[in-house]
């Protein structure tokens, strides 16, 4: 056989490669037989494709006893058919070469052109998915990105591009910090590395809108399974984080002050008690209990109180450091937690601090108000090691306070154990006034008036006593302040009237002659409902209104005169006698004391004690007596136990004296008694 030139070579392989490309089917077959014709100079050549799973020989295509050649066509094992080629009386070696070159390199071409067509199926299958992909993402509400371990953005779904206001364009390529608010953290941090959890983050829009997120991330990973980023999923959960907060200050903030609660301060303190512990430092609560606020809450309103509760609230926080807190307990009561401190007499050097915040006037819708505060103090570790103790007794501390300094004037006390013992006795001793109440242990004894003039009883004062079953009988120094700070001396007074109401009817229907009973209104009865309360009395025990004498103290007639005023002509339009009790101890003015409706000024004991060796005492006790002189007022003297005092007071002026010179308060028989000895009857 003769050699192709290489030309020709060349030639048929650009031909086979051609066909190879652009022609499927018949058509291949058909060019490949040809071109094998060409290449083997033999009139009958074909390409028999494989049709059997094994590649193996087709049948052959020429008669048995035809000179034929049939070679082969396989790449790495793969047989994609033969060649057949006849024709010719002879094919020696150099043909079966020849037609085994063409095999070859058809097989080459054929393997390359399958692994290009898989590729682009497989290929254009990738591109669907990532399509399918794409399109599933973009449909998500929630937003989704990627990032690569250096936190540059990859990828941008239409949910982030709603969520922050970029479009891919301007997101991908640009490192994610950009999205992070102020107050974030750096990138890199094990939470980022790691991946796989789930945070609450705060992010930036494109508009520069601040918002809250719940921000998911998991790594991403080639084929390899090698780490190369991040998959972030976010989430705007603004409005369920704004109800969080609204619900959160709710539970822990003051509505009215915005200052913590009870609940938020004990959490704080408790806190802060776990720092002081581990640093060696002290900490102090002190509780705060504004004095008169009751008053102008009750006299002005609610809403001009609440104001000043504000106000109060605010001047405390800007007398205090930044790290010490500030809460509104409730009422007008606050409470203070200091813990950056090294000796507990700075919580007293606090204390002056808060009551000198107080000094200024509230100037409020008009008016000019002043409060004051009484402040308690307990300090850890010495006196409690949690928030709970630590509050209770600078509250028992705060009361020890109020009390020493008559709740009026501003008072710092610290606890101190027998504070606690103290309080644990008023408390049994206020549950056991409350049963006495209800359960009749309570009994008058009435202390005789005498009348200088005549000598004669012309009334008594009820004095009300209590017969304790298992501690007999409890002094009315012990029971009296405490009825008054509980409320419970309304219930007391309201006791006492009744009580002496009915005893008048006794002695009224014995025969006794009618003497004044004067029974003593405290400040909280003296209200527009005690007219009405002293009619329906009088009028349920038939009693003439010359039976009933109303002691008020001066203290009483403090603040706003002209209802008090009011309500005395009320009182003394019933034909009830009005004596003004403790005359001297007060502030109240003396031009307003002309026109209160009173028949008596009473001398009070403490001014009677000194007479005749004070001075002082002598000087008040005649000024007195001349004031009621001018003004047409009786006057009567208390505490009188000497000659001496009686002999000064007559020539003084004083019309009534009582007291233990004449007689000790008796109980009801035994003044029925005295009164019967002394008017002869």
């Amino acid at each position: 056989m003769t050699v192709l030139p290489v030309s020709d070579y060349l030639s048929d392989s650009a031909a086979l490669c051609d066909a190879v490309v652009r022609l499927r089917g018949q058509a291949l077959v058909a060019e490949l037989g040809r071109i094998a014709s060409a290449v083997m100079a033999s009139p009958y050549c074909q390409f028999l494709p494989s049709a059997s799973a094994d590649g193996g020989p087709p049948p052959a295509p020429f008669a048995r006893d035809t000179p034929a050649l049939l070679q082969e066509i396989s790449f790495d094992g793969h047989c994609f058919g033969h060649f057949a080629v006849a024709g010719r009386s002879l094919y020696n070696d150099a043909d079966r070469r020849h037609l085994a070159s063409l095999a070859s390199l058809t097989a080459g071409v054929l393997q390359v052109h399958t692994l290009a067509q898989r590729s682009t199926h497989a290929y254009a299958q990738v591109e669907a998915l990532l399509a399918q992909q794409t399109q599933i993402l973009d449909q998500l509400h929630e937003s989704v990105l990627t990032m690569d371990l250096t936190g540059y953005i990859t990828s941008w779904n239409k949910g982030a591009e709603r969520l922050f206001g970029y479009s891919s364009v301007e997101a991908v390529g640009r490192n994610i910090l950009f999205l992070y608010d102020e107050e974030d953290t750096g990138f890199h941090d094990a939470f980022l590395e790691q991946g796989g959890r789930l945070m609450e983050v705060r992010r930036r829009k494109k508009s520069g809108e601040i918002f809250w997120a719940s921000l998911s991330l998991s790594p991403l990973h080639d084929m390899d399974d090698k780490r190369i980023g991040l998959i972030a999923y976010l989430t705007d959960i603004t409005e369920r984080k704004l109800a969080e907060e609204r619900l959160h200050h709710l539970a822990y903030y003051d509505p009215l002050t915005s200052l913590p609660n009870r609940t938020l301060l004990a959490k704080l303190v408790d806190q802060a008690l776990s720092v002081a512990q581990r640093s060696k430092m002290l900490g102090c609560v002190l509780f705060i209990d504004l004095n008169r606020f009751k008053l102008i809450n009750d006299t002005l309103g609610r809403r001009i109180g609440d104001e000043l509760l504000r106000q109060v609230s605010l001047r405390f926080r800007q007398a205090l450091r930044d790290q010490d807190l500030v809460a509104r307990l409730g009422g007008d009561e606050f409470a203070v937690g200091l813990f950056d401190i090294g000796q507990h007499f700075e919580a007293s050097m606090v204390s002056q601090k808060l009551l000198a915040s107080l000094v200024e006037p509230f100037l409020i819708e008009g008016h000019d108000l002043r409060v004051g505060a009484s402040i308690g103090i307990s300090v850890y570790p010495q006196d409690g090691q949690d928030a709970e103790t630590l509050l209770r007794l600078a509250d028992i501390a705060m009361y020890r306070a109020k009390q020493d300094s008559g709740g009026e004037a501003e008072s710092v006390a610290f606890y101190s154990q027998d504070m606690n013992l103290g309080m644990q006795a008023r408390m049994r001793l206020e549950t056991g006034l409350r049963q006495a109440l209800s359960e009749q242990q309570l009994l008058l004894h009435y202390q005789p008036k005498y009348a200088l003039a005549s000598g004669r009883i012309i009334g008594a004062e009820a004095l009300v006593r209590w017969h304790h079953p298992q501690h007999g009988m409890i002094p009315p120094a012990e029971f009296i302040p405490l009825a008054e700070s509980t409320g419970l001396v309304v219930q007391v007074g309201e006791w006492v009237l009744e009580a002496a109401c009915a005893q008048a009817q006794a002695w009224k229907l014995a025969g006794l002659p009618p003497i004044r009973l004067a029974v003593n209104v405290s400040a909280r009865e003296f209200t527009a409902a005690l007219p009405a309360r002293v009619a329906a009395t009088l009028a349920r025990y038939g009693l003439e209104a010359a039976w009933l004498e109303l002691e008020i103290t001066e203290s009483t007639l403090m603040h706003n005169i002209e209802r008090v005023i009011g309500i005395m002509d009320r009182i003394t339009a019933l034909g009830v006698a009005l004596s003004l009790d403790d005359f001297g101890t007060g502030y109240s003015s003396l031009s307003y004391l002309k026109r209160f409706p009173i028949d008596t000024l009473k001398i009070d004991r403490s001014f009677t004690t000194g007479i005749p060796t004070d001075a002082s005492d002598c000087a008040i006790a005649s000024t007195i007596i001349s004031i009621a002189q001018q003004l047409h007022h009786k006057v009567i003297a208390e505490g009188v136990e000497t000659a001496e005092q009686l002999e000064f007071l007559k020539s003084s002026g004083c019309d009534e004296v009582q007291g233990y010179l004449f007689s000790r308060p008796l109980p009801a028989r035994e003044f029925e008694t005295a009164l019967r000895e002394n008017w002869g009857v």
